[in-house]
């Protein structure tokens, strides 16, 4: 309990700084005229979003192969599919104050139930110094935890992220306050990773800390105690190239609810679970060639049919990816290649799903301008998944998969 009060004690006594030093600039402003070349709050405020639109039955082998993690569209039964939605809007209206506001019109609860509107995005950056390069996010954001996690899905090669690290934080975001730091010149390198082309994260400092509700985004907290999440990533230059190392972790207490469990399965009397991870990232940027990989280790609690319980399991698993960028006619081409691995269970999923997931893609994208892409990936998987009710339930096939997006 100590160390949780001075964890806190640690990310608000900050805020109470800047507040009253914000308080004392705005009274010195309101002592000056208004100037003509002032901008109100609102003229701040832009605008831009993404849409995408797939089909993933061409080629098909096995209709019962699927993923509820990744593209509810997989499968029997599945067509043309919109993926994502998004309106984003952001905005700095102060010269330490910051939002970003992210509904998507396109989430899927369900395999039969599609595009629903919903937010994925809504908080504030709140700067503690002029440069903004100590600041604090709070709202609910992304997780900073693993480089794919925080990758924009606008920008990101694969159709979908990887198992291994995706299943720490279903959606990858939560409710919780987050304390990033990084050096101008860096948080100016993020930017222009993206900018540039060359599917860079984004700005989630060289140093995070944070807290968070645990239980996921848009679910409310369920047991008075929070997650805790620390990562380090740094991106260095080597002559022309670009590499960005990283380490995360976060620990925390998982409740399962009892409507994400089948009547009969065992689990822990007051449903709580250990939830812990440990992840390495490394990322070579494309300069032409690049790599992309990450590996995670922890434990939480995973579906075990021997017992027909939930229990707390280790688990572990990774990916890496390959890609080469080739400008031809001011059109973008980027092959690319990924082979994922995973061993665990899910904790968002019915009964903390049991997985062991074995799968390579080989793909390309096109992009004639950046308003338009379209990617091809051509699938092999092999997913053992079971639950409760689906036990011994192996499934493998290979799939070509098409995806438009719009970008505006």
């Amino acid at each position: 309990m100590t160390i949780k009060i001075t964890f806190f004690i640690f990310l608000f006594f900050p805020l109470l700084l800047v507040a009253q030093t914000d308080t004392k600039q705005d009274k010195t402003l309101d002592l000056k005229p208004n100037s003509a070349n002032d901008k109100k709050w609102y003229e701040s405020i832009s605008i831009r979003g993404y849409t995408q639109i797939r089909y993933n039955r061409i080629l098909e082998t096995n209709p019962r192969l699927n993923c509820e993690q990744c593209d509810r569209s997989w499968g029997d039964n599945g067509g043309f599919f919109i993926r994502r939605l998004r309106f984003i809007f952001f905005g700095q209206i102060n010269k330490r104050v910051y939002f970003y506001i992210q509904p998507d019109f396109a989430s899927s609860p369900s395999s039969d139930r599609l595009h629903f509107g919903q937010i994925r995005d809504a908080y504030f950056d709140l700067g503690l110094d002029d440069k903004n390069e100590f600041r604090f996010r709070i709202g609910q954001s992304k997780v900073p935890f693993g480089f794919e996690n925080m990758q924009s899905s606008q920008n990101r090669l694969a159709l979908d992220r990887n198992d291994a690290l995706n299943s720490a934080v279903s959606n990858e975001r939560d409710l919780g306050i987050f304390f990033y730091w990084a050096p101008q010149k860096v948080r100016e390198l993020f930017a222009d990773l993206v900018k540039s082309g060359l599917k860079g994260s984004g700005d989630y400092g060289v140093f995070a800390l944070g807290a968070f509700n645990g239980q996921t985004a848009n679910n409310p907290e369920l047991n008075n105690n929070q997650h805790f999440v620390t990562r380090f990533s740094y991106p260095f230059k080597i002559k022309n190239q670009i590499i960005e190392a990283g380490i995360q972790g976060y620990t925390g207490k998982f409740v399962l609810t009892k409507a994400n469990l089948s009547t009969g399965v065992k689990a822990a009397t007051d449903l709580n679970y250990l939830d812990e991870r440990l992840a390495a990232s490394f990322i070579l940027y494309p300069k032409p060639f690049g790599i992309q990989a990450e590996y995670n280790i922890g434990q939480g609690p995973q579906f075990n049919k021997i017992t027909d319980s939930i229990e707390l399991k280790d688990l572990k698993g990774g990916y890496i990816l390959f890609n080469y960028q080739l400008n031809f006619k001011k059109h973008l081409i980027i092959p690319f290649t990924r082979y994922q691995y995973y061993q665990g269970g899910k904790k968002h999923e019915k009964d903390a799903r049991s997985y062991e997931v074995d799968e390579y893609e080989l793909g390309i994208e096109w992009q004639p301008s950046k308003q338009f892409e379209l990617v091809c990936m051509y699938t092999i998987s092999e997913r053992r998944f079971e639950d409760f009710a689906k036990q011994n339930n192996f499934q493998a096939g290979k799939l070509l998969r098409i995806q438009a997006q719009i970008n505006f």
